[in-house]
């Protein structure tokens, strides 16, 4: 099994890429934790994760964490101890147009999407570097490349966390941990389609080279990818999962 005896951290993983990333890890043996800040939802993606893995031995686990909140993210890197694997998926990602932002939310979504990831990271980076192998992969987004208007402050954090990427990678790849960026295109989950709008994701993903929005697990499947040995010469890249959009 890929991932037998290994295991991996997903923030956000009760539903959508961080779940669907889950299954796969977890198909693959992995001991997997997902975080959010509903225990019920918690709860059925723990269910859902372990019934798609198939008896492959892998399982799930929830720790309840918020990663706008600093003191919970503590508590989370407690909780967790060491990884092999993190994923820094969790995101807040409300829309705005520049004039009309205000400062609540654009703290709440710099405290997730920034300060939550960074210091996660910083707590469980060195018992990866201690073993001399570990894998972190950051979830941004296209419009980190693109300008999308209204979505100036979420743009702006995922920015952010791609220049993370290369800089931990200059940090820690000599220490054998490798550190990259998944950059997913519009994506069909409930939780951005409940933001952004059905609508409003269906017609930007009609504008991408493929076609449509992608999915979930599309977007799981690159992200699996470089959690695993078969990226083993990989750090520092971002892949973008964007069906053309950034290339083309």
């Amino acid at each position: 099994m890929e991932f037998e005896n290994t295991t991996a951290l997903i923030t956000g993983g009760t539903a959508g890429i961080g779940e669907a990333t889950a299954i796969l890890l977890a198909r693959g043996g992995a001991t997997v934790l997902i975080t959010g800040r509903d225990p019920e939802r918690g709860a059925a993606a723990v269910a859902a994760i372990e019934e798609a893995s198939g008896g492959s031995g892998g399982s799930a686990r929830y720790l309840q964490a918020d990663l706008g909140d600093l003191a919970s993210v503590r508590r989370l890197a407690e909780q967790a101890g060491p990884v092999d694997v993190l994923v820094n998926n969790a995101g807040s990602f409300p829309t705005a147009a520049t004039v009309d932002q205000d400062v609540a939310s654009f703290e709440e979504i710099f405290d997730t999407n920034v300060r939550g990831a960074f210091f996660l990271t910083a707590a469980l980076v060195p018992s990866m570097l201690a073993r001399g192998s570990g894998s972190i992969v950051n979830v941004t987004t296209m419009a980190a490349q693109l300008g999308m208007a209204g979505a100036a402050v979420y743009s702006a954090s995922k920015a952010a966390l791609a220049s993370l990427t290369r800089t931990w990678a200059a940090e820690f790849s000599a220490g054998g941990v490798r550190v990259n960026s998944v950059s997913p295109g519009p994506t069909a989950t409930a939780g951005v389609m409940a933001v952004w709008g059905e609508e409003t994701i269906r017609a930007i993903g009609a504008g991408v080279p493929i076609g449509r929005a992608g999915t979930a697990d599309e977007i799981a499947e690159t992200i699996a990818f470089l959690a695993s040995d078969r990226a083993s010469f990989v750090t520092g890249a971002t892949i973008n999962v964007d069906g053309g959009r950034t290339a083309i």
